[in-house]
C-alpha cells in the first residue's frame, strides 16, 4: 500500500514540478533577450570589455551608438539559440506535466534542447572575438584587441547538453524495448 501511495505522490509531484519548470522556461524565453538589450543600453565600457574577455581598461574611447547596437545584436545570437532550446525544454516539461513522459516526442524535445544549448555555447565562443574587435575598433592603432576565450561556463554548458542528449537516447532505447516487449504479449 505504501508503494502505491509513494508512486502516486511521486507522479503528482513530478507533474507539478514539470508544470512549474515549463512556466520558468517560458519566463526565461521572454526575459533573457530583454535583459541582454537592457545590459547593452546601460553597461559602461569597462563592463562590456570584461564581457568580451578584455581588461576593463581595454576600451580607450567612448563607444558609439552603432557599436552598442551591433554588440547587442551579436550578443543576442547565442541568447536566441539558448531561448530556442528553452522553448523545447518548456514543451517537454509541458508534456511531462500532462503525464506523457516516455514518448518519442519527449525524446525529440530533449535532444532538440541539447542541440540548441550546444549551439548557444559554441556561438558564444565564436561571438566573443567579434565583440572584442568591435569594442576596441575606435582605439588607436596597435591597441585594438582580438580576444579569444573558452570558459568553464562554455565547457559546463556543453557537458550538460551532452548529458541531456545521452539521457534522451536512454529513454529512446527504453521506449523501443518496451514497444518490442509489448508486441510479444
Amino acid at each position: 500500500m505504501s508503494k502505491l501511495v509513494n508512486s502516486v505522490f511521486e507522479s503528482y509531484s513530478m507533474q507539478r514540478t514539470s508544470a512549474w519548470l515549463a512556466r520558468a522556461c517560458l519566463a526565461l524565453v521572454i526575459i533573457l533577450p530583454l535583459l541582454v538589450l537592457a545590459y547593452w543600453l546601460v553597461a559602461d565600457s569597462s563592463m562590456l570589455a570584461v564581457r568580451a574577455n578584455l581588461l576593463p581598461s581595454a576600451i580607450q574611447k567612448p563607444l558609439q551608438d552603432w557599436q552598442r547596437v551591433v554588440g547587442a545584436l551579436l550578443t543576442l545570437i547565442p541568447v536566441v539559440l539558448m531561448v530556442r532550446g528553452l522553448w523545447e525544454a518548456r514543451m517537454c516539461f509541458a508534456q511531462f506535466a500532462a503525464g506523457h513522459v516516455f514518448t518519442a516526442q519527449a525524446v525529440q524535445r530533449l535532444r532538440s534542447f541539447a542541440a540548441w544549448i550546444s549551439a548557444s555555447s559554441l556561438g558564444s565562443i565564436l561571438i566573443n572575438p567579434l565583440l572584442s574587435a568591435l569594442l576596441t575598433l575606435n582605439n588607436a592603432p596597435n591597441t585594438r584587441h582580438l580576444a579569444i576565450g573558452i570558459g568553464t561556463d562554455h565547457i559546463l554548458s556543453l557537458l550538460f547538453a551532452t548529458m541531456v542528449w545521452v539521457m534522451a537516447s536512454v529513454i529512446a532505447q527504453g521506449q523501443a524495448l518496451a514497444e518490442e516487449n509489448s508486441s510479444f504479449v
